[in-house]
């Protein structure tokens, strides 16, 4: 069977999402010098991130501060904004991709580094970069049937210990044009955090209303982007058209129930490449200016992306105004996630 789920929220707002900046600024000239008699060696020529994906720098974290610091430092800025006496948050969900062990989850050490009380339930969900939309859609549920009163999630992603695994991979003297592509992907990433806390809408008139949200699979192309802690590889050609046409198959199977197409005030797409994005506005027909990016300085925050990009957005959103999340993980999977701000 092929369809779309679809889910209604009745009773969740967004109470505050902030983020936390990885401090260290890395160009994409800096991985051109890194790379440059790699590139000569196999006929490739410097510039290959700025001209195909848009990307001039990413962040990475300081020497000694980790990913998990960052959802914790987000996390606290997250709970201060919203007002929200840490004690009655009962659920906090981390959806990083970026992991130290298999286990523990990355959720205990969030936890802990933020106080939270033991009566919070604390796990990891992840979906590649759909991950934290996912975390919200399960928070809402959640809040919805009176599980909880508010739910946090966070994410902390890392790219600089795969980024310079993958240089040192592509400097080996047995590298090829092809290998250099394969890899390419992985030199988009960047570092980064951000949380968001939720809570219920009747008990927070100010907050910003989930309303609904739209996801569809199509796990038959879970070959084309495969990554572990060592090295990511991606098919950049077939990634792209998979993903256009399953988010495709969503758009189309929605508009009877959503009116995406019109009338939203904010697109915050995934932040991929300029590639990405263009290729999803002239799908769609969004207005370009209607699309804000942070693809050009942060790179790709995996699953950070869509939140760290709507946080950018905050103070620019006006009450009533319509914003719509629209995620992709490899897998593959898709969503849209509608908010009244």
């Amino acid at each position: 069977m092929t369809g779309n789920a679809t889910h209604r929220f009745s009773n969740t707002a967004i109470l505050a999402v902030q983020t936390a900046d990885a401090p260290q600024v890395v160009t994409s000239a800096d991985f051109d010098e890194q790379l440059g008699k790699t590139y000569q060696r196999v006929g490739l020529r410097p510039g290959l991130l700025e001209r195909l994906a848009g990307i001039t720098e990413r962040r990475w974290w300081a020497d000694g501060a980790s990913f998990v610091d960052g959802a914790a430092t987000a996390g606290a800025k997250a709970i201060s904004e919203s007002g929200v006496d840490p004690a009655h948050i009962g659920l906090m969900v981390n959806t990083s991709v970026s992991r130290k062990h298999l286990e523990p989850s990355t959720a205990v050490a969030v936890h802990d580094a933020l106080g939270l009380p033991s009566s919070c339930q604390n796990f990891d969900v992840t979906n590649a970069c759909l991950g934290f939309i996912n975390g919200m859609e399960l928070a809402a549920a959640m809040i919805d049937v009176g599980m909880v009163q508010y739910a946090l999630v966070v994410n902390g992603e890392d790219s600089r210990p795969v980024q310079e695994r993958t240089i040192d991979l592509l400097n080996r003297p047995d590298t090829v044009a092809k290998d250099v592509m394969g890899h390419f992907a992985t030199l988009t990433l960047g570092s980064g955090a951000v949380a968001m806390v939720l809570g219920r809408a009747d008990e927070h008139p100010e907050g910003h209303r989930l309303v609904g949200s739209v996801s569809r699979a199509a796990t038959q192309h879970h070959g084309l982007c495969t990554g572990d802690n060592d090295g990511m590889h991606t098919d950049l050609k077939g990634l792209l058209d998979a993903g256009l046409a399953l988010s495709g198959e969503l758009w189309a199977d929605a508009a009877a129930e959503y009116d995406w197409a019109q009338g939203m005030d904010r697109y915050v797409i995934h932040q991929v490449s300029k590639v990405h994005t263009g290729a999803l506005c002239d799908r769609f027909g969004i207005d370009r200016s209607l699309v804000p990016t942070t693809f050009p300085t942060r790179g790709n925050l995996g699953p950070a992306s869509v939140p760290f990009t709507l946080a950018g957005e905050a103070g620019t959103l006006a009450g009533g105004d319509r914003v719509l999340l629209m995620g992709i993980g490899s897998g593959l999977n898709a969503c849209c996630l509608e908010i009244a701000w």
